[in-house]
């Protein structure tokens, strides 16, 4: 039908047809448009005079009124039709998505790599506090027992001596244990016995004593700068030995830790300290020349560790190349060489063999390699 075939009315896109249509039961028809389309509606009536324009808008509007039903309702259905379990799944993502955004705050404006390095710092932190209580433990054994318990942390400049010390004493109390780091001698000190000057920081009954480099520097460092003669570096090599015997058979619990950090670490270690200002204060003018001096360091890193480890007071070699790993390692060495009270044998003691390595392991690999 077309237009001409109705009438306008009164209201508002609602045309009735001027006849009652044969193709309809030769009843009237209603034309009007909802929603952009057009439709055509039978109304039932035979008769011109008995249908108003307000009867067929009533009956228009009822029209209306049950096609937009339907779109809800189809709506609805189709909301019905998303599985559950996918619904919720969008909802926990949401949820997460909020709750990180509040944690990390503006973290667009940071760099990707700083980012990652700090949660990793998140993940490392949170994995070493057990081991960190089981410390807690250990020094509480020390005090109850009156034991004495000397560290040594040595190692190649930028090995990780230094952040090692800090995580495994950053919960002890500090009333119970020391941090030795000595500088250089001055002129009495020079003149007195070598081991002298390190006696005097021994620890006290219940007292753990972590020395930053020990009586070692005579070993590996006076030697390659000059700092001491020959006959007193094979003196302290020759005597070395039984003077920790001595400490051991005594009740002294000696650890001796040694940090092994690969040529191509310490120098990417070297070039953040130079390129961070925050970093720029440990650089040291030593540290400028332990590259260039790095197999002059091998050879008497291995003469030490071959001639210097014993039955009672063994060098523990940890490979520093990954520092969270070598800080994990030293605090299994370290709770390992005491049977304290309460131990946590939930925990893996166990060494990590790639990093815990044995100075035969570690020998083996220098004849091979001066990398280490």
């Amino acid at each position: 039908m077309n237009l001409s075939d109705f009438e306008i009315t009164t209201y508002s896109g609602l045309y009735l047809s001027r006849d009652a249509h044969p193709k309809f039961g030769k009843k009237y028809i209603a034309r009007f448009q909802h929603d952009k389309k057009r439709y055509v509606k039978v109304l039932g009536y035979t008769s011109r005079d008995k249908l108003s324009d307000k009867s067929a808008s009533d009956l228009m509007q009822k029209f209306k009124d049950s096609i937009v039903a339907k779109t809800e309702n189809k709506i609805i259905i189709q909301e019905k039709k998303l599985p559950v379990k996918d619904n919720e799944d969008l909802i926990k993502l949401k949820e997460e998505n909020d709750f990180f955004k509040s944690i990390l705050g503006n973290y667009q404006k940071l760099k990707p790599e700083v980012l990652a390095e700090g949660i990793q710092k998140i993940h490392d932190l949170d994995a070493l506090k057990k081991y960190q209580i089981e410390l807690i433990k250990l020094q509480n054994f020390l005090e109850k027992e009156n034991k004495r318990m000397i560290i040594l942390f040595e190692g190649r400049d930028a090995s990780g001596k230094g952040g090692a010390i800090r995580r495994i004493t950053r919960y002890m109390n500090n009333k119970h244990y020391r941090i030795v780091a000595l500088g250089k001698p001055d002129d009495t000190q020079r003149n007195q016995w070598f081991l002298q000057r390190y006696i005097e920081h021994f620890p006290t009954g219940g007292e753990i004593v972590l020395f930053d480099r020990s009586w070692y520097n005579r070993a590996m460092v006076e030697p390659i700068f000059g700092f001491c003669t020959p006959e007193e570096h094979e003196i302290f090599m020759e005597d070395v030995v039984n003077f920790e015997q001595d400490l051991v058979r005594q009740g002294m619990v000696l650890i001796k830790l040694y940090f092994s950090v690969s040529k191509e670490e310490q120098k990417r270690r070297f070039d953040r300290r130079i390129e961070d200002p925050l970093r720029q204060w440990k650089f040291s003018e030593v540290d400028m020349q332990a590259q260039d001096l790095w197999d002059e360091f091998s050879e008497k890193k291995y003469e030490m560790l071959r001639r210097t480890t014993s039955r009672s007071a063994p060098w523990h070699i940890v490979r520093s190349d990954d520092k969270h790993k070598a800080r994990l390692e030293a605090m299994k060495i370290i709770l390992n060489s005491v049977d304290y009270d309460g131990r946590n044998y939930s925990l893996d003691f166990e060494p990590n063999e790639e990093i815990n390595i044995s100075v035969q392991k570690e020998l083996l690999q220098m004849r091979k390699s001066k990398d280490y």
